[in-house]
């Protein structure tokens, strides 16, 4: 059926009649104080029959009066909230951010069976392990989720951590370690990365904090310079980089001469 026809077969499957869509649909539109959400009988028969698709104020307020989730109805026309990620890559944000796309899935895709061989003792190749996948609500995992991780993505024109973090880099944020940590480090690995907003936006680098200034300090092989910003004020530390997720390869950057470091791009 098409979406229409499904919201023809729930409608009536409640009682409802198109003039008391219209007359529920009024109480909505006054309540909100947006006569985009009001529904007469004329345009709920479009709808229904004749393939018009509803604005979104219109399912807001069909999913409100049919006591049905605004994420179903949205699916009847095509949308998946749930299927959101698989076009992430579509487009490459020049800059670095939260990543939030995914807030309003519900289900996801996940192992439901390993091949018994599997141990994490050995290197392996996880989709040959994976012998079954299966559609898990959200819900069911939120007893594994720990509220003090957020993410961020490094942004396709953020060289500040390259090669280490290169652009395209997915990371996970511990925001309860927040306060720039000093120490001497055996390697560059070893020392803490921090995700810091400030006024331009998001930035991934070393800290080092002196008084009231926060040096941002970039990889020595990334061309971008070493930033120094009044902190708190012109810099807020969100909190140390603890996981990342990155694709290998693909990156180049460009020295125009020796030692000089001038621009870096998608190569």
């Amino acid at each position: 059926m098409t979406g229409g026809q499904r919201l023809r077969v729930l409608r009536e499957s409640l009682g409802y009649t198109m003039r008391d869509v219209e007359t529920g649909s009024l109480q909505v539109s006054r309540r909100l104080g947006n006569d985009e959400f009001a529904i007469p009988p004329s345009r709920l028969s479009d709808i229904e029959t004749k393939g018009v698709i509803p604005s979104i104020f219109r399912l807001y307020t069909l999913a409100a009066i049919y006591r049905s989730d605004y994420r179903e109805l949205l699916s009847w026309y095509g949308v998946d909230l749930n299927g959101i990620h698989a076009d992430l890559p579509s487009a490459r944000p020049n800059r670095s951010h939260f990543s939030q796309a995914s807030d309003g899935a519900t289900t996801a895709r996940v192992p439901v069976r390993l091949d018994p061989a599997f141990t994490l003792a050995k290197t392996t190749n996880i989709a040959r392990m994976i012998e079954q996948w299966g559609v898990v609500p959200l819900t069911y995992l939120s007893t594994l989720a720990d509220g003090r991780y957020s993410y961020g993505y490094i942004g396709a024109e953020d060289f500040t951590m390259h090669p280490i973090l290169p652009p395209g880099s997915f990371v996970q944020i511990d925001e309860t370690k927040n306060q720039v940590a000093d120490g001497v480090w055996r390697s560059e690995f070893e020392r803490p990365i921090y995700f810091i907003e400030t006024r331009d936006g998001f930035v991934c680098s070393w800290c080092q904090v002196d008084r009231d200034r926060i040096v941002l300090q970039s990889h020595p092989l990334s061309p971008v310079p070493v930033r120094t910003l009044k902190h708190p004020q012109e810099a807020e530390v969100i909190g140390q980089v603890v996981g990342v997720a990155m694709r290998l390869g693909g990156w180049q950057v460009l020295y125009s001469e020796p030692g000089q470091k001038e621009s870096a791009k998608l190569a």
